[in-house]
């Protein structure tokens, strides 16, 4: 993420550190995500939605603690080749706007990390959240072993859904997560890289402390969830229907928009978004540590285990 032109041979370096970025990111964070997602998909019943502590111990009560990591397997299998085409698509779009002095402007930061949304969420975002949502969205209790889901587990609901809807279900909203992944991207990667430009010209250093780059990660993390959040509604409740017709999909997305504001309010648009914020932020920061973190290890500038001075 330096402000200089990436030396030719490190597309797999960033490859790699991607994806072991993205790895440990939907490890940590995931239970915060099946949160959102319940919130999101709730009904209004005359009752007062839940909040985020009550719709996760509800799950918890009902379902099982495990029950927090339904999806957990779609994103295992999707996250690695997410992070890995975000954080080489990113540099790869960076690398076309480099003057020859090395510098980029803001702008032309921004385009990359919107290039580089559009691209994640084209190549492997949207059908990863389909299959994610879907699991999500199921009330089994995982306590009975005589509960038996429809969707058993990533693989099985591709198939289910591929089989029943056909395989462009997989596609459905993608739109919306193509206009999600790049605003929170182009806001990402600008906060980031400008945040990160100005804390190593202060401290005259290439590399920061991993500390400062988490806190970086956290606050550009946090803005890209507050700038899309109606989008990501409107996008969850499109991809857990389950029915297919020949409606157009921004005729969906608008019937959904419309419907949501009717029944509940503008408010709803912005359901989950507080265990949004709280999983994407940190999330970020856990990407962005490990991302650097490896990327200088594989580069050979940080031993994996360091020495200590006697």
């Amino acid at each position: 993420m330096s402000s200089k032109p990436a030396a030719k041979g490190k597309s797999v370096t960033d490859l790699v550190a991607g994806g072991v970025a993205g790895l440990a990111e939907g490890l940590c964070c995931h239970w915060l995500d099946t949160i959102k997602v319940r919130m999101q998909i709730y009904r209004k019943s005359g009752k007062k939605p839940p909040g985020f502590v009550r719709t996760g111990m509800d799950i918890v009560q009902k379902e099982g603690f495990l029950a927090l990591y339904k999806g957990l397997g779609a994103v295992v299998i999707g996250i690695v080749p997410k992070m890995a085409i975000r954080f080489s698509s990113y540099e790869f779009y960076r690398s076309l706007f480099y003057a020859p002095d090395g510098s980029i402007t803001t702008g032309q930061t921004f385009i990359s990390g919107v290039g580089a949304g559009i691209t994640e969420a084209v190549m492997v975002v949207n059908p990863m959240e389909v299959v994610k949502i879907r699991l999500q969205a199921q009330h089994h209790s995982m306590k009975d072993p005589l509960d038996v889901p429809k969707y058993r587990n990533a693989p099985h609901a591709a198939y289910v859904i591929c089989k029943e809807e056909g395989f462009s279900t997989l596609y459905r909203g993608v739109s919306l997560t193509a206009a999600r992944q790049a605003t929170n991207q182009g806001v990402n990667f600008t906060v980031y890289s400008k945040i990160k430009e100005y804390l190593q010209k202060q401290q005259g250093t290439e590399m920061l402390p991993a500390w400062q780059t988490s806190g970086i990660g956290l606050i550009s993390g946090a803005l890209g969830p507050l700038s899309n959040a109606p989008l990501d509604t409107i996008k969850t409740r499109l991809q857990k229907t389950t029915f297919a017709n020949n409606e157009s999909g921004i005729t969906r997305i608008m019937k959904i928009g419309k419907q949501l504001i009717k029944e509940e309010g503008v408010g709803a648009l912005y359901k989950g978004i507080t265990p949004r914020i709280m999983r994407v932020a940190p999330g970020q920061a856990v990407t962005f540590t490990v991302y650097e973190f490896m990327k200088e290890l594989l580069a050979g500038d940080k031993p994996l285990v360091e020495k200590k001075l006697n």
